[in-house]
């Protein structure tokens, strides 16, 4: 089985071709340029690289969110139009998990967190037992000091990860009373590679829609709309 994996919901841009047990081609970019403008490109690199035939492809991955609503948009846009394209599935794993699987093998807990301002986090708990991947807290979005509070709470060493860490890692170093360590730079960001094996055991759970029916998961709602909010609640309180 040959799985396509597409990951836009943060700061990096990445794409991934995997075949049953090999990863075959990964491409990623954390720079200063839009989703948009490197996501199709990168897919065309590697199809080029790989001389890959995309209707060999037999399914597409992708985070589902939460994350960056215009990278998400980006994200869901290009695997709605390939899906639809090649008449195949869509398996949308959430964002948080697809992180948190980075860490395959770590012995303890692990917290990705993915900026979402406002000393907000999109965050969860997971850990693996014995090589099986365990969602302990569902991704959700929390503020910081909450989700270090449980962390806590479960008395275990963890592992921090995401593109949160270092927009909070003061507040980590100073709330954090049980062991902890931050991700090396190859294994704390987004990785489409990471996204597509979760994504092989979500397939043969049957856990995959149509592309027509897939789209992103936001978890909250848009600063946009949040402002738009604030303004109707003022004006009835007025």
């Amino acid at each position: 089985m040959k799985i396509l994996a597409i990951d836009s919901s943060g700061l990096v841009a990445t794409v991934a071709v995997l075949e049953d047990e090999a990863t075959i081609a990964e491409y990623s970019v954390n720079y200063k340029k839009t989703h948009s403008e490197t996501l199709v490109p990168m897919l065309d690199e590697i199809k080029k690289m790989t001389e890959l035939d995309l209707s060999t492809i037999d399914a597409i991955a992708t985070s589902m969110g939460p994350g960056s609503f215009t990278g998400l948009r980006i994200g869901a846009a290009t695997v709605k139009g390939l899906g639809l394209a090649l008449n195949i599935p869509v398996i949308a794993v959430p964002t948080v998990d697809a992180i948190s699987f980075n860490m395959w093998g770590y012995d303890g807990l692990i917290c990705p967190m993915m900026d979402a301002r406002r000393e907000q986090v999109y965050t969860g708990i997971y850990k693996f037992e014995k090589g099986k991947h365990i969602v302990v807290k569902e991704q959700c979005a929390v503020p910081v000091k909450e989700i270090i509070d449980e962390c806590n709470a479960l008395s275990e060493n963890v592992v921090f990860l995401g593109d949160g860490v270092p927009v909070y890692k003061e507040i980590i170093q100073k709330e954090v009373k049980v062991p902890y360590e931050f991700a090396p730079a190859n294994m704390n960001r987004q990785r489409a590679s990471s996204l597509g094996v979760l994504a092989f055991s979500y397939y043969s759970e049957g856990k995959y829609i149509t592309a027509a029916d897939f789209k992103p998961d936001y978890l909250r709602l848009s600063q946009a709309e949040r402002e738009r909010a604030e303004k109707e609640k003022a004006k009835e309180n007025a």
